[in-house]
């Protein structure tokens, strides 16, 4: 039987889409639950308005959800995992992995939109496709490190820019750091006088000694 879906139905179709289905199908499951018309001669002309006003709303809900895949496009994430041979990990990083982080991020993805094939079992860089709306998906980049490695990365980098820090700061007081002052004293000659005995002084010394010389003598 031929009918219009009024709802997106995960291998069948989009809103406004008409197709082919079993009658079993149809009558038993979709017309009952509203997600499909039939589509007959009689109501062809109805049907060709309900698929254009479904075309319409889906055209407004896929513009609305090109942000969101722009987002996405830029979301990257790392995951630690314990390390083994050959680039092997303990344990994995799967679909619930993934979902988590991105609920962090205020994303609210289904698990069956994440298009992972199989849980990521080795270091690696890695796309993974989500899902958005109908078949427009956007991409997320993922990275599988060994554990503790993302420390070792970050504690380097936070040493050199302490030390950038600190250069202008040491270069700012070398700057401003006055020069010593050489203090230079002149040292002063003192005057040296020297006093010379007058003649009277000298002939009374002279007489003096003489007369020393002849007491010795007489003794």
């Amino acid at each position: 039987m031929k009918i219009i879906l009024k709802e997106n139905i995960e291998n069948l179709g989009s809103k406004g889409d008409i197709v082919n289905v079993a009658a079993g199908y149809g009558r038993n499951y979709l017309l009952p639950k509203k997600l499909a018309l039939e589509v007959t001669s009689s109501n062809m002309k109805m049907i060709e308005m309900e698929q254009a006003a479904l075309k319409k709303n889906l055209e407004k809900a896929r513009i609305s959800y090109q942000g969101a895949i722009q987002k996405l496009n830029e979301v990257s994430f790392s995951f630690e995992r314990k390390t083994g041979e050959k680039d092997t990990i303990f344990g994995s990083v799967s679909v619930a992995d993934i979902k988590e982080e991105l609920d962090k991020l205020g994303f609210e993805i289904e698990k069956k939109k994440i298009l992972l094939k199989e849980p990521i079992k080795r270091l690696g860089n890695y796309t993974v496709p989500i899902k958005v709306f109908l078949e427009d998906s956007a991409e997320i980049k993922i990275q599988v490190i060994p554990e503790g490695s993302a420390e070792e990365d970050a504690a380097p980098q936070e040493d050199k820019e302490a030390v950038q820090s600190d250069m202008p700061a040491q270069a700012e007081e070398e700057k401003t750091e006055p020069e010593p002052e050489v203090e230079i004293k002149e040292v002063e000659k003192e005057d040296v006088v020297v006093e010379a005995a007058s003649p009277d002084e000298t002939v009374k010394d002279e007489e003096k000694d003489e007369n020393n010389e002849k007491s010795k003598t007489s003794q």
